[in-house]
Formats: C-alpha cells, structure tokens, sequence
C-alpha cells in the first residue's frame, strides 16, 4: 500500500497524486493506493493517516510531497515504515510561519486558518535526527523555489538520493521514477 500524503495547501488532485494513482491503476495495483485530503491542522493529519496505517493490510509505504514528506518522517520513525520523500519540508514550523494567517486551499478553493497552534502541532513531530537511512528515498530538484534542497540532502544523509538540477518546488522529473517508487515500497505491478 502507498499512502500519498499531500502537501499544505494542496490535495488528492494534486499532479503527482493524480500521476501516481493513474500509474497504479494502470498496472492494476488501485486497490494498493491511498491519498486521503489532508487537514489544515497537523495534529488532525497525522491522526487521520495513523488511521489509514492501521487500517491497511497490506505493509504501507508513504509516499510526501513537501509538508507530506515533513508528516511521512515523523510516520515512517513512529511506525517504522519505508517513506518516498519528494522536494520535503525539513523545517516546516520554520518554513510555513510566513504562512500563518488565512490561507486558501490550491486545488479546492477553500478557505482556512492557519494559526500560531498550527506551527506548535509542527513543532511538536519534528524529527531532529532519522534513525535509518535505508528506509527513506529521497527524491529533490535544486530549482525548488519554496525549499532548500540542502536541508533535505543534510537531514537524510546516508538515505537513497535522486537529486536533479534545475527543476522546481513540484519535481519535475516525477512522472520518470513511478516504477522506482514501486520498486522501492516493494509493489510490483499486476499486468
């Protein structure tokens, strides 16, 4: 199973999860894809997908983009799970506090708050250190206009490394490493 996580401000209808699930139906495997819309608020997202993890009975890999790879760390150590992080945020309390305020979901349109609280339910899954590298893929572009890829190649050292020049904050080279995702949650495809 790979659980999708998205990033802030974004959701199921994202490009790379639209990308992904397509990918996965096509080689039969949508019964082993999940991406559920994510709440504004952190505590409330890491509860929701700590539901989907134990729900799930087949082994889960997630799978974050930007905040939803920041969320997939703090899983992946919790429960010890493989996780593909795509362009992650490393920082997010200190990333996203320019960001508090009124905020409109990208995808959606709708509308939310996001507080000083917020950043505190951030705060509080930060991993300061990851425990073993080899169950982290870590996929980055050095154009990322949102996040320093350095973080991510510093806090992740010694994970497998995709790094990319160029790009920008969405990777664009997504759609070339399907099958290495696959490979690396240990899904093979049915047709």
């Amino acid at each position: 199973m790979i659980i999708y996580l998205h990033g802030f401000r974004s959701s199921p209808a994202s490009v790379k999860a639209g990308i992904l699930k397509r990918h996965m139906e096509a080689g039969g495997l949508a019964a082993f894809f999940d991406c559920p819309q994510l709440p504004h608020q952190p505590a409330a997202a890491i509860s929701l997908i700590e539901k989907r993890i134990r729900a799930s009975r087949t082994p889960v890999t997630l799978a974050g983009s930007s905040l939803g790879g920041y969320y997939a760390t703090w899983l992946a150590e919790q429960y010890n799970l493989k996780a593909v992080l795509i362009n992650p945020a490393v920082v997010a309390a200190t990333s996203l506090r320019d960001y508090v305020g009124r905020q409109e979901n990208l995808y959606t349109g709708q509308a939310f708050e996001f507080t000083e609280a917020h950043i505190g339910e951030l705060e509080a899954i930060e991993v300061p250190a990851i425990t073993r590298p080899a169950r982290y893929l870590l996929m980055v572009e050095t154009g990322d206009e949102s996040l320093d890829y350095r973080h991510a190649l510093a806090k992740y050292e010694g994970a497998r490394q995709i790094v990319h020049q160029g790009g920008d904050h969405s990777f664009t080279r997504f759609p070339d490493y399907l099958d290495a995702i696959l490979a690396f949650a240990g899904i093979a495809s049915k047709t």
